[in-house]
C-alpha cells in the first residue's frame, strides 16, 4: 500500500482532508487545492464552513480573494466527518492549549479522533501538525489506528509534521517554509515526504515522530527564552534611562553571534506562550526540571503587570489615577498585521486596566468587535475611531500594526505608553513600557 499511496500523492490524485480550518489548516488547504489536489476542509465551526461556501475569507490578513482559486479547483468545507472515508490523507490542525494548571490539553486531538475513527480506512496517511509534547503521535494517535485493526507502516501510515505558520508575514508562507516530517516507521516517512513535497518547497525528514515533535518545541522555546531575556533587559535598561531599542539595533550590527529579539507587552499567539510548558510537563516524567525555560515563562508572563505599572506612572504625571481615567488601547491582536487574539497580552492588559477602574476603549483595524473569549467578557466594547484619540488621558500602544499613522497618533495624543518602541525617537509625552 505504501507504493500505491505514494504514486497517488505524486500524481495529485489523492484526496486531501484537512481538519481544523484556522490559521494553520486554512492556508494548508488552499495550498493543496491550488496545486490541483481534491481538497476537503473539516471544521466543527459552521461559520467557517459557510464562509468558504460564500468564498469569504474569515482570516482578515489573507485578503478578500484568498479562497477564489482554491474554490474554483473544487475546495470546499464541511462539518460532516463521515467524508473522512473519501480522503487518502488526513491532516490534523487542531488546537493544543493548556488547561488551568498549565498542563497539556489534548482534548481537541482526542475529540477529533473519536469523531473520525470509524471512518478511517486502510491506505490512508494520518498527519498531526498540532504542537505537542514528544511522544503524542505514537502514544495518542497510534492506538486509534490499531483499534481499527490496521497495522501502522503496512496498511496505514502515521506521521508528525509540525506547522510553522507565521501569520501576517509577507516573506514566508505555507509553501516556502521548510516542512519537518517524522514517521512512525520508514514507510510512514516515505509517505509523509510524498504528501508534503508536492506543495512545500523543502521537506526536512527526521528519524522519528518524537524528533519532529521536539523540533517544533525547540523552535518556540528558543524564541520564548530569548524574548524573556530581552524583556528582562528592557526593565533594566529603563531603570538606567537607556533606550533598549537603540541598544538592540546597535548590537544587531555585529555580523556574527547575535540575533536581535525585541521586547513587548508579553507573549501571545497559540505557540510561544504555550509550547514551552508542553516540554516542561513531559520532562517531569523523566525527572528533569527545565528551570531555564520556566524562568523565561515567568519573565514573559509578568510583562502585562509591568505595562500596567508604566501606565500608572504615566497617569501620575497627569496627577490622575486609574479609577476614572480614559485609556485607549491601540491593537488587540497578539502581533501586528493579523486578527489573531489568542493569548494576546493586549487582552490581559485591557482586562487589568478595567479592573483598576479605568474607562478603557480600543482601536484595532483588524477587529471590528471585541472577540468573545473564555476568560474575558468585553464584547460590548466597540472599535472606536482614531478621530477621538484626543478624548483620552492616555493612549497605550500594545500592538503596532503597520497601518497605524504613527505621526498622527503622536500629534493628537496627550500621553502615549509605548510597548513596542514605535516612538523610540521621541521623548516628549512618551512613556516607554
Amino acid at each position: 500500500m505504501e507504493k500505491e499511496l505514494i504514486q497517488k500523492l505524486k500524481a495529485k490524485k489523492a484526496v486531501i482532508g484537512v481538519i481544523g480550518l484556522g490559521y494553520v489548516g486554512l492556508p494548508l488547504s488552499v495550498a493543496y487545492a491550488e496545486e490541483g489536489y481534491p481538497t476537503i476542509g473539516f471544521d466543527i465551526d459552521k461559520y467557517k464552513v459557510d464562509s468558504i461556501v460564500k468564498s469569504e475569507c474569515y482570516l482578515k490578513h489573507f485578503g478578500e480573494n484568498y479562497l477564489v482559486k482554491a474554490i474554483e479547483n473544487g475546495f470546499y468545507g464541511t462539518t460532516d466527518f463521515s467524508k473522512i472515508k473519501e480522503c487518502d490523507a488526513i491532516i490534523l490542525c487542531v488546537p493544543t492549549p493548556l488547561n488551568k494548571y498549565r498542563e497539556p490539553d489534548l482534548s481537541y486531538i482526542t475529540g477529533t479522533m473519536d469523531a473520525v475513527c470509524e471512518y478511517m480506512r486502510k491506505g490512508q496517511v494520518l498527519s498531526l501538525e498540532s504542537t505537542t509534547y514528544p511522544g503524542t503521535t505514537d502514544e495518542v494517535l497510534k492506538p486509534y489506528i490499531e483499534k481499527r485493526g490496521f497495522k501502522v507502516g503496512d496498511d496505514y501510515f502515521l506521521i508528525y509534521s509540525p506547522e510553522r505558520e507565521n501569520p501576517g508575514s509577507t516573506t514566508h508562507n505555507t509553501r516556502t517554509i521548510p516542512k519537518v516530517c517524522g514517521g512512525h516507521t520508514n514507510a510512514c516517512l516515505n509517505v509523509g515526504k510524498a504528501l508534503y513535497e508536492q506543495v512545500i518547497t523543502e521537506v526536512v525528514p527526521v528519524t522519528s515522530t518524537k524528533a519532529a515533535e521536539m523540533t517544533k518545541l525547540l523552535e518556540n522555546i528558543h524564541r520564548a527564552v530569548n524574548i524573556g531575556l530581552v524583556n528582562e533587559m528592557k526593565v533594566v535598561a529603563d531603570k538606567m534611562d537607556i533606550d533598549i531599542y537603540e541598544v538592540i539595533n546597535a548590537a544587531a550590527t555585529k555580523p556574527f553571534g547575535f540575533v536581535p529579539y525585541f521586547p513587548g507587552p508579553g507573549l501571545g499567539g497559540h505557540c510561544i506562550p504555550i509550547d514551552p510548558f508542553y516540554l516542561t510537563w513531559k520532562a517531569r516524567e523523566y525527572g528533569v526540571n527545565t528551570r531555564f525555560i520556566e524562568l523565561a515563562g515567568e519573565v514573559n508572563s509578568s510583562m502585562p503587570e509591568y505595562v500596567i505599572s508604566k501606565v500608572g506612572s504615566a497617569l501620575n504625571s497627569l496627577r490622575k489615577n486609574f479609577n476614572g481615567a480614559k485609556i485607549l488601547v491601540l491593537g488587540l491582536s497578539y502581533k501586528k498585521n493579523v486578527d489573531d487574539m489568542r493569548e494576546s497580552p493586549s487582552i490581559e492588559i485591557f482586562d487589568l486596566l478595567s479592573k483598576l477602574g479605568a474607562d478603557v476603549d480600543y482601536h484595532d483595524p483588524y477587529s471590528e468587535n471585541f472577540p468573545s473569549m473564555r476568560n474575558y467578557n468585553y464584547t460590548h466594547k466597540k472599535n472606536v475611531s482614531l478621530d477621538k484619540i484626543n478624548d483620552y488621558d492616555c493612549v497605550l500602544l500594545s500592538t503596532d500594526h503597520d497601518c497605524f499613522d504613527y505621526d498622527s497618533i503622536y500629534e493628537k495624543s496627550s500621553l502615549i505608553v509605548d510597548t513596542r518602541g514605535r516612538f523610540s525617537d521621541k521623548t516628549e509625552k512618551i512613556i516607554r513600557a
